[in-house]
């Protein structure tokens, strides 16, 4: 199942993709959040979409595309995650799993406007395969638990501002990463019976320029082994969002600039659509 959010942002409308069709779940719940993820709410969709009880939404097309998922408890990302980025941004692979943390208020629509955040120089762009936690999640005995664990998976943009992130950081990613707006996720989050997220091809677009280009089956930590490593040190809460890393081909390697107002980045995953948003200033 593909499930999706539209409307302003702050009020919109859960919905559950079928085909070319938009169907409204407000009669089974008010919003796509941890509690309909964590209770039997994919379970009640799925019924209620083989009886022919979820209407369709009215005037679906000319709604605003929000984050498949309300506003995460937390956004948890892992750093250098492929090994070309790793050499790109001057470093070895990582022999352990590297995390950061986003700023829950980063998760905004995939085609929203980016502000550029007053300052910066170094506004970087960074196709990610994201995480959606379904179940709580704490000291999981083994990868093989991980999955049973995991609601489905978005497309998301990990915006990075790598001098906050790397000449003033004080040793912490984070800094460079939680601007408002440096997260767009979307446009829809697919249950993992939708594909097989171990191996699909993400890329992004700069003004229409390839960038990046990779599989997931290139991920030095893959997706079972982060929720499970991630367990291991933290409790993952229903809802919250996992990025899993970027591949290659960002600014930061030096063989693309950074970022300007007028700028337009697209990021694509296989099975997980596509995202627009159009970079301004402050």
């Amino acid at each position: 199942m593909r499930f999706a959010r539209l409307g302003d942002a702050g009020s919109e409308i859960p919905v559950l993709l079928d085909g070319e069709r938009v169907l409204d779940l407000r009669g089974l719940t008010a919003d796509i959040d941890g509690a309909f993820l964590a209770g039997d709410g994919p379970d009640r969709a799925a019924a209620a979409l083989a009886a022919g009880r979820l209407p369709e939404l009215t005037g679906a097309a000319g709604l605003r595309v929000g984050a498949p998922i309300s506003r995460p408890g937390a956004v948890y990302c892992i750093g250098m995650n492929y090994a070309a980025h790793a050499a790109e941004s001057g470093s070895a692979p990582p022999e352990q799993l590297v995390m950061f943390m986003k700023s829950p208020n980063t998760v905004v629509g995939p085609d929203d406007d980016v502000t550029i955040p007053p300052g910066s120089e170094k506004t970087d762009w960074e196709v990610e395969l994201g995480i959606v936690i379904g179940r709580r999640a704490s000291r999981l005995r083994s990868p093989a638990e991980a999955r049973a664990h995991i609601a489905g998976f978005v497309t998301a943009n990990d915006l990075s501002e790598r001098d906050w992130q790397l000449a003033v950081s004080g040793g912490q990613w984070s800094k460079g990463k939680s601007a408002p707006g440096f997260c767009p996720t979307g446009p829809w989050l697919a249950t993992p019976d939708e594909l097989d997220a171990d191996d699909v091809r993400l890329r992004s677009f700069v003004n229409g320029e390839p960038r990046q280009d990779s599989r997931t089956s290139d991920l030095i930590f893959g997706i079972d082994t982060i929720v499970w490593e991630l367990s291991r040190f933290l409790a993952l809460e229903p809802g919250d969002l996992v990025l899993t890393g970027t591949p290659e081909g960002v600014a930061l390697s030096g063989r693309f600039p950074y970022l300007r107002a007028g700028d337009v980045v697209e990021i694509e995953i296989d099975g997980l659509g596509r995202q627009r948003q159009r970079y301004v200033d402050a």
